[in-house]
């Protein structure tokens, strides 16, 4: 009897071999497919995870989920991994690829009970991938990026199944403003939209949703370091950005030095001082505003720079600074004697502090050409935060993908079923023992509408049949499910669309991984056994009582 995949592999040298194996990895998949079924759709349910650090989180994204879950089983945990491509890669579909692949590997199962050999259905696999990529390009469709409302559509469907859907039209908004103000033509009709590096999301709890918004520069959790003395309002700032520290250098290494004479100590002053004014000289040359460091800034060099009417903010994060520079045009200069007039950021509109709750934010918004922002973020909790926050990373994803390659195809499990119905017509001119595996990988992808049908609580039957009696005679590839009432409608009345990128990579990551676990023959564990308790611990030192000892040792009273 084979134990349950997610246990431990409890005997370190215990080998099993080929359609064990395979067995065995197909049931971790499903196992793990079957965690985050439920999460799929408008209508789904939420999981509450208790994380590492004892906090609780409740989502329903597939990744979120899937990373905080420990499982021993190596198939387990390279389905995981699936799910944590497809969010670097693409964003959004994360639960969808786990359960396509988990449904991808059981209709595999069949053909290795009859013991078909893997590389004879990875082939079929490989074959039916092809053919669904081709169907996909057939049925999407061009957009026209400078659509906002189609493009404010295409978002909001695709975070429709998130938490946050009552509030998608704030999410789709802010998603879109994020993702236009950071993106850069390339030229050649490529665009560049980095929302890892250049969007800062900052979350302030209090305050209502709808307070949230795009910041047409960047907000940093800092004040100024006199709040007395400099100013917290200026409008049209000069900025120098530097990432050195404006204090006195210590020695590398211990440094000795010989005080002979007691002027000797006041000389040594002076010069740690004379050092520190040169400093600030060389940047006051340049008439700035704000000067901000990512070191330190020493008390003197406050002083110097307070006289002359500047502000100055320290020990500013590297990616923050980065971002600041992007926002007002500024160049982060390593040595002050380098500074030159063409690294003064001068595109910031207004430089401003203001209290938030406990805490001072220093604002640099206003922006003439700001290819960095910050999307505020507003609500009543922490976790309520956290949560709208990952649903606003996926709809900048989404709104990335569309940026990139403009192309919708239809959701609601449409996409799949045309792609199922399309794979059953040629499956019948495959000739050879391929015909069976292609068919049923045809079968797989309507795991898709139907994990949806029973998220709404419909009839799942009745509802599968009917869609599938729809897309045979061909009639309309956008017939698909409403996720929210289950009723079976055109998505593209609807508005129900995904992204074109998401879908094909939904299937080539889910038919890659099906492939390779397919392949597994062997699971040989190198892990040693543990040891009980207690064993192979050095014997504790014997201590020899009178009764032990051998009686001429004893000494005579």
């Amino acid at each position: 009897m084979l134990q349950s995949p997610l246990l431990v592999l409890q005997d370190s040298l215990k080998r099993e071999s080929g359609s064990k194996v395979q067995h065995a990895n197909i049931q971790a998949s499903k196992a793990v497919a079957d965690i985050v079924r439920t999460t799929l759709g408008p209508r789904s349910m939420l999981k509450m995870l208790l994380d590492a650090g004892g906090g609780i989180v409740v989502t329903n994204d597939g990744n979120a989920i899937l990373r905080e879950l420990d499982l021993a089983h190596p198939a387990a945990k390279s389905m995981i991994e699936l799910s944590r491509t497809q969010d670097e890669e693409v964003g959004d579909g994360t639960t969808s690829v786990i359960v396509l692949a988990g449904e991808m590997l059981h209709v595999a199962k069949a053909f290795i009970d009859k013991d078909y050999h893997p590389t004879i259905i990875c082939r079929a696999y490989n074959k039916a991938l092809e053919d669904a990529i081709a169907v996909l390009d057939k049925i999407a469709m061009s957009i026209d990026l400078k659509d906002r409302a189609m493009m404010l559509g295409l978002i909001k469907s695709c975070i429709g199944t998130k938490f946050t859907s009552q509030f998608g039209d704030l999410i789709a908004d802010l998603a879109l403003d994020a993702t236009t103000t950071v993106g850069v033509d390339l030229g050649q009709g490529l665009r560049e939209v980095d929302i890892k590096k250049y969007i800062k999301v900052e979350k302030v709890p209090g305050g209502q949703l709808d307070d949230s918004k795009v910041l047409k520069g960047v907000m940093i959790n800092k004040d100024v370091i006199v709040p007395g003395k400099m100013r917290r309002k200026i409008v049209n700032p000069r900025i120098i950005l530097l990432d050195c520290p404006l204090e006195y250098k210590k020695g590398e290494n211990q440094t000795n030095a010989e005080l002979v004479k007691e002027e000797d100590w006041s000389i040594l002053l002076k010069m740690e001082e004379e050092y520190i004014e040169s400093l600030c000289l060389q940047i006051l040359k340049f008439k700035p505003d704000l000067v901000i460091t990512e070191k330190g800034l020493s008390d003197l060099a406050c002083h110097y720079l307070s006289k002359a009417g500047v502000s100055a903010i320290r020990r500013l994060r590297k990616t923050d600074n980065n971002r600041i520079a992007r926002a007002c045009g500024a160049v982060i200069v390593n040595r002050p004697d380098e500074l030159q007039e063409s690294d003064v950021g001068t595109g910031a509109g207004l430089f401003e502090v203001k209290k938030i709750g406990d805490e001072f934010f220093a604002y640099i918004v206003d922006c003439k050409d700001p290819r960095a922002c910050t999307v505020l973020l507003r609500g009543a909790s922490k976790d309520l935060l956290n949560e709208v926050e990952r649903n606003l990373q996926d709809a900048m994803a989404v709104a990335r993908n569309i940026i990139k390659n403009p192309k919708l195809v239809p959701g609601g499990g449409a996409a799949e079923l045309t792609v199922s119905a399309a794979l059953k017509q040629k499956s019948s001119s495959i000739e050879g023992i391929e015909k069976w595996p292609y068919e049923a990988a045809a079968v797989a992808f309507e795991a898709i509408p139907r994990t949806l049908a029973q998220n709404c609580g419909v009839n799942v039957i009745r509802t599968m049949t009917a869609l599938q009696g729809k897309h045979a005679s061909g009639e309309n590839a956008w017939i698909g499910i409403d996720g929210n009432t289950g009723v079976i409608s055109d998505m593209k009345e609807q508005k129900i669309w995904d992204a074109y990128n998401v879908k094909e990579q939904t299937f080539k990551t889910a038919i890659e991984a099906a492939c390779m676990l397919l392949r597994i023959d062997d699971i040989v564990s190198g892990i040693k056994k543990k040891q009980a308790p207690g064993a192979g611990q050095a014997p504790k030192p014997k201590v020899e009582t009178e009764g032990d000892a051998d009686n001429e040792q004893i000494l005579p009273d």
